[in-house]
Order: structure tokens, then C-alpha cells, then sequence
């Protein structure tokens, strides 16, 4: 059966076609390894029947290389950079991109590091993402004039591109959503180390600053151990400490579980003596009793957002540099009740 011509078929079709997943589709596109030939093939041949537009090795762009900063206690992937790898990869893809993925801890992507993995992949631009560099790298990028896109980062002094979630703002309208339930004692628990996670705590003490009669603490944790034991402990610690407070804004649905896991174990209720609202709206957010309130990151847009501003600095090196902002959408949740019908069920 012929395919009508019209229809503009994706990754997603190509994938149910070959029976692999998009993941696959994206990595063959992109001319990633570690692909067996026979899987690459078929991929191929299938993308080519419904018409998908392939780059050949001659039109292809400039390598680029993404490193992603490892989950601190695991090592490995965080599940909050998995939909922007996704995005990554899928818009490189499309766009004929040769483009590779490590992972590195934050604290080893060093000048000699960098070089040397961008060297490997034959990589003339870099994604830094979850990464605010050092100021060591950060010279070297710049007098290398090497493009650079910080994804789910932002630099201070524009020397970069970057795309990241609103963090201020979703903050400030986190906040906003407790304080319309009539909390005015709420505690905002946080990381203190990057710029992205500064950014949600200004906009919570801006919410909070604007509203007579309320006061928030802002809670930093360590993350040594367990991001959501820490929440737990510095919970207890803070209830025990100040009985009134009666909310809490979280820097992301982790955090949010172990503050749920807190007040639960304290005897208080959620949400009728207790509210809490996440930020980022992963899969845990869903998974709890009573399901979060959060604050929805689409984390594939910023992924192919980044490769647009990518392919923007190749074409022209010396503008100005840009960030990016998207904006987050309210999740409704049982950790928050009453609220307006036009937030996301």
C-alpha cells in the first residue's frame, strides 16, 4: 500500500515500522555508534520508503557534542535530562548533525577534559548541559571561539547561548499558588550550587516579598546522600522548629517526595494541613498519595531549542549571545486543592 504523499511522517513512525524504539531511530539518523549494521539498515530503508529526509554524509553540519552532568549520587543518567537527550538527539537528527553524548561529573569538566572529548568525537560545537562551566573553561571556550549552548543553564554574563525553564518565574508562580490558598508561613527547599537553582529561589523570595503578611525560609541541602532523606530530615527539623509553617515550595518533585514523606510522618494532612508544590513534573510526581502539585518542564522542547541556537552560532559566530526561556505550565496535584480549572489536570 502507497503511503498518501501528504502526511509528514516522524521519528515515532519509523520506529513502530522497524520495531525499534525512537531512541534508535534518533541515534541511526544522527549517525551515532553502537548501532549493529543490520538495525541500521533497516531503519534506513524504512525512513527512506515513507519519504523521511535523509542527510547524506556530504550535507551533514558541523559535529557537535553534548555532555550532561551525571546524577550525583548514581552516577548515571538523571531521569530530569532524559526528555532533553531526546530532544537533542530527535532535532540533530533532523537536522543532519553528527552529534555525540558523554557523561561527566560537574566537578571534571575541566579545559583538558572538554578539549580532549570534543578532540575524540570530532566536535566543533558543545551542549553543556546541567554544566555551569568554570571560569578556567569558560576562557577557553571563548578564546577557542568554540560555540557553545548551555542547555538547562544560563550564564550570567551572556558569553554563551543557553536555554533553560523559566526559573524565575516559575517559581514566583509556584509560590503564588500557595499563597492563594491562604498559606503565609512557607518553606522553599533547595540546592544553592548553580545558577538555574538560585534563580527558583529568587523568585520564591520575590513572591513572598510581594505578599503582606507572608514569610518563606529557604532551605538548602547538601545533596551529599539522598535527595529526597535530606528533604525528609531538614522537614522534621523545620516543623519541629516552627509549628506554623504550613507549606512548602520545592526545587523539584524529589525534594517534594520527601517533604510529602515529612509532614505525612508529623500526623499533619495533605493538603488540609499541609501543601506542597514541586517544580519540573517528572514521573514521581504521579506516584505519590497524594499525587504533587508541580510545575510542568517540557524537557524535549529545550533539548531541540538548543540545537535551533546551535545551528544559529554556526551560522553566525559573532552575534550577540541569546537565552532562551520557556515558560513552565501548573500541574494540578493532591498536595495543592482548590484551584482554577485552567491549570493542567
Amino acid at each position: 500500500m502507497i503511503e498518501e504523499p501528504s502526511r509528514k511522517f516522524r521519528q515515532a513512525d519509523i520506529a513502530t515500522r522497524a520495531g525499534v524504539s525512537v531512541s534508535t531511530v534518533s541515534r541511526v539518523l544522527a549517525n551515532e555508534p553502537g548501532i549493529s549494521d543490520d538495525v541500521r539498515r533497516q531503519i534506513l530503508k524504512v525512513a527512506s520508503e515513507l519519504g523521511y529526509p535523509l542527510k547524506t554524509g556530504n550535507q551533514a553540519g558541523p559535529g557537535v557534542l553534548a555532555l550532561i552532568a551525571s546524577d550525583g549520587v548514581t552516577g548515571g543518567l538523571s531521569v530530569f535530562y532524559e526528555g532533553i537527550v531526546e530532544g537533542l538527539r530527535s532535532n540533530a537528527a533532523e537536522c543532519g548533525i553528527p552529534f555525540d553524548i558523554r557523561l561527566v561529573r560537574e566537578d571534571r569538566a575541566t579545559t583538558e577534559a572538554v578539549r580532549d572529548l570534543m578532540a575524540a568525537a570530532g566536535a566543533k560545537g558543545l551542549f553543556l548541559v546541567g554544566i555551569d562551566p568554570a571560569d578556567t573553561l569558560c576562557a577557553w571556550l571563548e578564546e577557542s571561539r568554540t560555540p557553545v549552548v548551555l542547555v538547562n543553564g544560563t550564564d550570567p554574563f551572556m558569553r554563551f547561548d543557553g536555554v533553560s525553564p523559566a526559573n524565575f518565574f516559575g517559581a514566583y508562580a509556584a509560590t503564588n499558588r500557595l499563597l492563594a490558598s491562604g498559606h503565609r508561613c512557607i518553606l522553599h527547599l533547595t540546592g544553592s550550587h548553580r545558577h538555574t537553582l538560585r534563580e527558583r529561589a529568587r523568585g520564591f523570595e520575590a513572591a513572598i516579598g510581594a505578599t503582606n503578611g507572608a514569610t518563606g525560609r529557604v532551605i538548602r541541602l547538601s545533596f551529599h546522600t539522598s535527595a529526597i532523606a535530606e528533604a525528609r530530615a531538614a522537614t522534621i527539623a523545620a516543623l519541629a522548629e516552627d509549628p506554623d509553617v504550613s507549606a512548602a515550595f520545592c526545587m523539584n518533585d524529589f525534594i517534594a517526595v520527601g517533604v510529602l514523606e515529612a509532614v505525612t510522618e508529623s500526623g499533619r494532612r495533605v493538603p488540609e494541613d499541609f501543601a506542597i508544590v514541586g517544580f519540573d513534573d517528572l514521573p514521581c510526581a504521579r506516584m505519590t498519595d497524594p499525587p504533587l502539585a508541580t510545575m510542568r518542564v517540557d524537557r524535549v522542547a529545550i533539548g531541540r531549542e538548543a540545537v535551533g541556537l546551535m545551528l544559529a552560532r554556526f551560522r553566525e559566530r559573532d552575534a550577540p549571545a541569546r537565552h532562551v526561556c520557556h515558560a513552565v505550565v501548573p500541574v494540578r496535584g493532591g498536595s495543592l486543592p482548590d484551584e482554577p480549572e485552567t491549570i493542567v489536570p
